[in-house]
Protein backbone atom coordinates (compact mmCIF):
# COMPACT_ATOMS: atom_id res chain seq x y z
CA UNK A 1 0.00 0.00 0.00
CA UNK A 2 2.17 3.01 -1.09
CA UNK A 3 5.27 3.79 1.21
CA UNK A 4 4.61 7.42 3.00
CA UNK A 5 4.96 10.32 0.99
CA UNK A 6 6.75 13.55 1.52
CA UNK A 7 4.40 15.14 3.64
CA UNK A 8 1.68 15.59 0.68
CA UNK A 9 -1.28 16.76 3.22
CA UNK A 10 1.31 18.81 5.14
CA UNK A 11 1.82 21.36 3.08
CA UNK A 12 -1.45 22.13 1.76
CA UNK A 13 -1.46 25.40 4.02
CA UNK A 14 1.45 26.72 2.19
CA UNK A 15 0.01 26.24 -1.00
CA UNK A 16 -3.39 28.43 0.49
CA UNK A 17 -1.03 31.11 1.79
CA UNK A 18 0.50 31.28 -1.44
CA UNK A 19 -2.86 31.34 -3.27
CA UNK A 20 -3.90 34.10 -0.47
CA UNK A 21 -0.81 36.22 -1.34
CA UNK A 22 -1.19 36.02 -5.17
CA UNK A 23 -4.86 37.32 -4.29
CA UNK A 24 -3.27 40.21 -2.68
CA UNK A 25 -0.71 40.89 -5.08
CA UNK A 26 -3.68 40.91 -8.06
CA UNK A 27 -5.57 43.41 -6.01
CA UNK A 28 -3.52 45.66 -4.94
CA UNK A 29 -1.69 45.93 -8.36
CA UNK A 30 -5.01 46.41 -10.80
CA UNK A 31 -4.65 46.24 -14.74
CA UNK A 32 -4.34 49.74 -16.19
CA UNK A 33 -7.64 51.26 -17.43
CA UNK A 34 -5.91 53.51 -20.69
CA UNK A 35 -7.77 55.56 -23.07
CA UNK A 36 -5.52 55.78 -26.73
CA UNK A 37 -5.53 58.53 -28.48
CA UNK A 38 -4.76 58.47 -32.42
CA UNK A 39 -4.97 59.46 -35.36
CA UNK A 40 -6.75 56.83 -37.96
CA UNK A 41 -3.73 57.02 -40.44
CA UNK A 42 -1.76 55.79 -37.37
CA UNK A 43 -4.15 52.58 -36.79
CA UNK A 44 -2.32 49.95 -37.52
CA UNK A 45 0.75 51.16 -35.05
CA UNK A 46 -2.00 51.69 -32.07
CA UNK A 47 -3.28 47.91 -33.26
CA UNK A 48 0.40 46.39 -32.47
CA UNK A 49 0.25 48.49 -28.75
CA UNK A 50 -3.12 46.88 -28.01
CA UNK A 51 -1.80 43.69 -28.89
CA UNK A 52 1.10 44.06 -26.71
CA UNK A 53 -1.62 44.96 -23.92
CA UNK A 54 -3.22 41.98 -24.50
CA UNK A 55 -0.30 39.93 -23.30
CA UNK A 56 -1.28 38.13 -20.28
CA UNK A 57 2.27 39.76 -18.54
CA UNK A 58 0.95 43.28 -19.35
CA UNK A 59 -0.64 45.30 -16.09
CA UNK A 60 -1.88 48.21 -19.13
CA UNK A 61 -5.96 47.44 -20.04
CA UNK A 62 -6.38 49.85 -22.94
CA UNK A 63 -10.45 51.21 -23.31
CA UNK A 64 -10.51 51.65 -27.08
CA UNK A 65 -12.93 54.03 -28.58
CA UNK A 66 -11.98 54.46 -32.21
CA UNK A 67 -13.77 57.78 -34.09
CA UNK A 68 -15.48 56.43 -36.68
CA UNK A 69 -17.24 59.90 -37.44
CA UNK A 70 -15.32 63.10 -39.20
CA UNK A 71 -15.33 65.48 -36.56
CA UNK A 72 -17.52 67.83 -37.82
CA UNK A 73 -20.04 65.40 -38.77
CA UNK A 74 -23.94 65.49 -37.94
CA UNK A 75 -23.24 62.67 -34.82
CA UNK A 76 -19.94 64.65 -33.73
CA UNK A 77 -21.64 65.47 -30.43
CA UNK A 78 -22.74 62.27 -29.63
CA UNK A 79 -19.09 61.30 -30.70
CA UNK A 80 -17.79 63.83 -28.04
CA UNK A 81 -20.24 62.45 -25.09
CA UNK A 82 -19.32 59.16 -26.14
CA UNK A 83 -15.51 59.62 -25.94
CA UNK A 84 -15.86 62.03 -22.78
CA UNK A 85 -17.38 58.78 -20.66
CA UNK A 86 -14.48 56.79 -22.12
CA UNK A 87 -11.72 59.36 -21.19
CA UNK A 88 -13.55 59.76 -17.37
CA UNK A 89 -13.55 55.74 -16.56
CA UNK A 90 -9.62 56.05 -17.74
CA UNK A 91 -6.95 56.94 -15.51
CA UNK A 92 -4.45 57.74 -18.01
CA UNK A 93 -4.67 59.09 -21.70
CA UNK A 94 -1.62 57.89 -24.17
CA UNK A 95 -1.14 59.71 -27.02
CA UNK A 96 0.60 57.64 -30.40
CA UNK A 97 2.10 60.40 -32.35
CA UNK A 98 3.67 60.19 -35.51
CA UNK A 99 3.93 62.61 -38.23
CA UNK A 100 0.51 61.73 -39.43
CA UNK A 101 -0.91 62.90 -35.79
CA UNK A 102 -0.02 66.80 -36.10
CA UNK A 103 -3.16 67.48 -38.14
CA UNK A 104 -5.68 65.36 -36.13
CA UNK A 105 -8.41 67.75 -34.67
CA UNK A 106 -9.80 64.38 -32.69
CA UNK A 107 -6.53 64.00 -31.23
CA UNK A 108 -5.92 67.79 -29.88
CA UNK A 109 -10.06 67.75 -28.72
CA UNK A 110 -9.00 64.08 -26.82
CA UNK A 111 -5.72 65.58 -25.37
CA UNK A 112 -7.65 68.65 -24.12
CA UNK A 113 -10.45 67.06 -22.88
CA UNK A 114 -8.18 64.22 -20.92
CA UNK A 115 -6.52 67.54 -19.27
CA UNK A 116 -9.86 69.63 -18.54
CA UNK A 117 -11.12 65.82 -16.92
CA UNK A 118 -7.59 65.73 -14.93
CA UNK A 119 -6.36 63.25 -16.15
CA UNK A 120 -2.41 62.30 -16.81
CA UNK A 121 -1.54 62.09 -20.74
CA UNK A 122 1.26 60.61 -21.96
CA UNK A 123 2.33 61.03 -25.78
CA UNK A 124 3.97 57.52 -27.27
CA UNK A 125 6.08 56.98 -30.32
CA UNK A 126 7.69 54.24 -32.55
CA UNK A 127 11.20 53.53 -32.29
CA UNK A 128 13.77 55.65 -30.35
CA UNK A 129 13.45 59.32 -32.55
CA UNK A 130 10.04 61.32 -31.59
CA UNK A 131 8.19 63.34 -34.57
CA UNK A 132 9.53 65.70 -36.54
CA UNK A 133 6.35 67.31 -35.54
CA UNK A 134 3.61 67.48 -32.96
CA UNK A 135 0.24 68.30 -32.23
CA UNK A 136 -0.37 71.33 -30.62
CA UNK A 137 -2.45 69.81 -27.22
CA UNK A 138 1.08 68.09 -26.60
CA UNK A 139 3.57 70.68 -27.16
CA UNK A 140 1.09 73.44 -25.09
CA UNK A 141 0.97 71.73 -22.17
CA UNK A 142 4.94 70.81 -20.16
CA UNK A 143 3.07 68.18 -17.64
CA UNK A 144 3.05 65.65 -21.54
CA UNK A 145 5.96 63.21 -21.51
CA UNK A 146 6.48 62.46 -24.91
CA UNK A 147 8.61 58.60 -24.97
CA UNK A 148 9.17 55.92 -27.07
CA UNK A 149 6.23 53.06 -26.47
CA UNK A 150 8.59 50.54 -25.30
CA UNK A 151 8.57 52.77 -22.21
CA UNK A 152 5.24 53.09 -21.55
CA UNK A 153 4.62 50.52 -19.10
CA UNK A 154 7.72 52.27 -16.49
CA UNK A 155 5.84 55.42 -16.80
CA UNK A 156 2.05 53.70 -16.25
Amino acid sequence: MGGGGTGGYRDIGDVEKLLREARERLNAEPRKNVFISFAYEDADEVNLLRGQAKSEASDIEFNDWSVKEAFDSKNADYVRRQITERIRQSSTTVVYVSDQTNNSLWVNWEVDKSLELGKRVIAVHKGDSRPTSLPDSVTQDSSIMVIPWKNLKNQL
